[in-house]
């Protein structure tokens, strides 16, 4: 096994599938930085530092897939709830087509 090789594959999938994966977790509820890094650790077992997750939620937003506001916390500074637009919405059916289809093609491959 050449684990340089599968080690690089790995981190490309992260990469390409980070948004996706965010996109998903906003469609149930809204939720902070954090508590997507800690959704997305639990859920499906993906390490992601705060300098990885917001530069993509910003991009998600300059997109307009998500929507961001500061909520006031009673004990603390305020956070920054981040949820999805009715274009991420809609962007999102279309990539869960799209994953969909793709993993049926690849699961067909002999």
């Amino acid at each position: 096994m050449n684990e340089e090789f599968l080690n690089k594959w790995k981190s490309q999938v992260k990469k390409g599938t980070l948004g996706f994966i965010l996109l998903r977790l906003l469609r149930k509820k809204e939720m902070y930085g954090y508590e997507l890094i800690e959704q997305v650790s639990m859920k499906v077992s993906i390490d992601i530092a705060e300098g990885t997750l917001y530069p993509l939620l910003n991009r998600l937003k300059d997109d307009d897939l998500i929507s961001s506001k500061w909520v006031e916390q009673g004990s603390g500074i305020p956070r920054k709830y981040y949820s999805l637009t009715e274009q991420g919405s809609s962007t999102l059916l279309a990539m869960e087509k799209n994953w969909n289809e793709l993993s049926l093609a690849i699961s067909k491959l002999e």
